[in-house]
């Protein structure tokens, strides 16, 4: 038997075995080239060019080729492991250690490498759908052709290349380690099989699912206004960051243990097939997988977070660039809207003006505000507030002693939660004005140059009278008046906002194009969106493959089970019902926590990054539990096959 044969022998065997490893390696080639090729496409340039831009396709970059190596180096490690046996036997039949390595490089060169070519070629191929797809994303109207880059070609050498030598690195480490016994008892030792549930570990558990529970809780007050110092808040996210990260390595290490041995206990220790095949397996196996699962949980709610807040800036994009700019434009100084004015009337354009009289004052929410300032300070509730008329907003007639405040999102009433009744009082420079809340909206009236991340009081027309004569004059705006046009014909937004660029009414000034203001959100989060997807979609891959790895092992390690079942008279449907169920636990467990998670991370803070919460959240988790279950389906047929051929 040459060494040629050999080779030529393992390659089949291990293509045969490790196609998803295959695939995974193809994907993460492709998926790299491609992303690279957006770095160095000219039609790149509109969405680089920033700072910001550049700095994440960059950074994204690095982080896609972190996980990508994590990845491989760790399935090498199975491999390697699994493959154990047979590197002992080699040196049975009298190969040095030396010429088992060879034999090792040669093989995976020729996979390695065959599949960072047909990577390549896939990441080219798709590589002018990415980024039409960033393009649609960010709506940018710049044509996507499909170029080849050789710039691309060789950093994705250099960088896979380094991963290659690594893994080579790795495999000479664990072959000079290890003598010919101690390869064939390498699987067996790789697994931690305890059959004894003990009192520390039933405590352990315990404490994994109390610091969780602990972590979850602190997250809900994290902008309740029970952390206001900046020392404060660091630390709280601190904790919850190190509790929920411990508490899910102990909740693997004892708290699922724990739960299936209550469940066993309750069922007086007679389980049926199903019950042995899954939860008896996951009791045996849960511990000494409990590092892995802990990444992979805790990656799997970074990725989820990180694509729901991406997602939710995303998703919310045209809300907020509305409340910043309720009119379709806005202007602070009086001699640009008249230039704007008068170039829409030379266009032919009709509009509508909209005027408002703006003041500013000091305003004392005492008796109305639950948190966000300190009680022990008497003036600390005492804040500028801006001011309009109600003769400003169609349909709104208030009486003297009435205040209705506008512009109330989320933010504020998380870090300022004023009561949708009482009363406030606005103190000029000589007189105090007492007014009695009537409601508290979400609508803007005004652009953000007036809003000062506070509400807009909108009083009687006599109370704003006596609050502009009695105004402070050096907290007044520098205009103190909101002038806003809304385009009568929707058809010719477009050519009104392409006057107000020619004109550079927006340069140095607050005036503002809602639909600039909105495109500019839809690209900056669009490109954010699209660089966390990448890497969410890299992980998910890569994690998803290291589960279905491990099933692999574990199928083959429980094989002879499987014989002996069948020689009892259980049928492969009986078995197949188990094994279901075990899949439905091994991807499930991570999965649900990873979302757990990740629902609390973003609700504790999501209004800081849009309008929106459950809609583009619900969206991302149903999407990555679609793409998580299809290797959950792939473990159960790659065990439908170990049974079938058990017997």
């Amino acid at each position: 038997m040459s060494i040629n044969y050999i080779i030529l022998r393992n390659l089949k065997k291990n293509v045969k075995n490790y196609y998803l490893y295959v695939f995974a390696l193809i994907f993460s080639v492709a998926l790299y080239f491609a992303f690279v090729t957006l770095q160095y496409d000219p039609a790149m340039d509109e969405i680089k060019g920033s700072i910001k831009g550049g700095a994440a396709i960059g950074a994204g970059s690095i982080l896609l080729v972190a996980i990508v190596s994590i990845f491989l180096l760790y399935a090498n490690n199975l491999f390697i492991k699994r493959r154990s046996k047979e590197i002992g036997l080699f040196q049975l039949i009298g190969l040095t250690k030396n010429r088992i390595f060879r034999i090792l490089t040669v093989e995976n060169f020729i996979l390695y490498f065959g599949s960072l070519l047909i990577g390549m070629f896939v990441g080219f191929s798709f590589s002018k759908l990415i980024i039409m797809i960033l393009f649609k994303i960010t709506a940018v109207e710049t044509g996507a052709t499909l170029r080849f880059s050789v710039q691309a070609v060789i950093q994705t050498v250099i960088v896979f290349l380094a991963i290659y030598l690594l893994i080579m690195l790795m495999n000479y480490t664990f072959m000079k380690r290890q003598s010919i016994l101690s390869l064939f008892r390498v699987r067996s030792s790789t697994e931690e099989k305890v059959k004894k549930v003990s009192a520390w570990e039933m405590i352990l558990g315990i404490l994994g699912l109390a610091l969780i529970a602990l972590g979850y809780y602190i997250s809900t007050k994290l902008f309740s206004g029970d952390f206001m110092a900046m020392t404060e808040l660091f630390l709280a996210m601190v904790v919850i960051l190190g509790s929920v990260i411990a508490g899910t390595y102990l909740f693997y290490k004892g708290s699922v243990r724990f739960i299936f041995y209550l469940i066993r206990r309750q069922k007086g220790g007679y389980l049926n097939i199903n019950e042995v095949l899954s939860l008896s397996s996951i009791m045996f196996r849960m511990k000494s997988n409990a590092l892995l699962l802990t990444i992979i949980t805790t990656v799997s709610a970074l990725a989820i977070g990180l694509l729901s807040l991406s997602y939710i800036s995303y998703y919310s994009a045209e809300r907020s660039g509305k409340n910043s700019v309720p009119n379709d434009f806005s202007f602070t100084v009086q001699e640009d809207a008249d230039k704007f004015k008068e170039a829409l009337t030379s266009s032919g354009i009709p509009f509508q003006e909209t005027f408002i009289d703006v003041l500013k004052t000091q305003a004392d929410f005492s008796q109305v505000m639950d948190n966000g300032f300190d009680d022990s300070d008497p003036n600390a509730k005492v804040v500028p507030i801006s001011v309009i008329s109600d003769t400003s907003v169609n349909g709104l007639d208030l009486t003297e002693g009435e205040t209705l405040l506008t512009g109330y999102n989320d933010m504020m009433k998380t870090f300022l939660a004023i009561k949708d009744s009482g009363e406030i009082q606005f103190m000029g420079q000589q007189e105090v004005i007492p007014q009695q809340i009537q409601a508290v909206e979400r609508k803007y009236y005004v652009s953000w140059h007036f809003t000062s991340g506070l509400p807009i009081a909108v009083v009687d027309q006599a109370v704003f009278e006596r609050l502009k004569q009695d105004a402070d004059p050096e907290m007044q705006y520098r205009s103190s008046a909101y002038i806003g046009f809304d385009i009568a014909d929707g058809a010719k937004l477009d050519e009104a906002n392409v006057i107000f660029e020619q004109l550079a009414l927006g340069q140095g000034s607050a005036n503002e194009s809602q639909i600039a203001v909105i495109r500019n959100q839809q690209q900056t989060m669009g490109l954010i969106m699209f660089v966390v997807g990448f890497l969410g979609l890299t992980f998910l891959m890569t994690s998803g493959c290291i589960l279905y790895f491990k099933q692999m092992d574990e199928s083959e390690e429980e094989k002879p089970n499987y014989t002996i079942l069948r020689k009892l008279g259980f049928t492969q449907g009986d078995l197949l019902r188990g094994i279901q169920a075990k899949q439905l636990f091994n991807f499930g467990i991570p999965l649900v926590v990873g979302v757990s998670h990740s629902y609390f991370a973003v609700k504790s803070g999501w209004f800081l990054f849009g309008t929106e919460l459950w809609t583009p959240m619900i969206l991302v988790m149903l999407l990555y539990t679609e793409l998580y279950s299809i290797f959950a389906i792939l473990s159960v047929i790659y065990y439908k096959r170990v049974i079938r051929e058990a017997l």
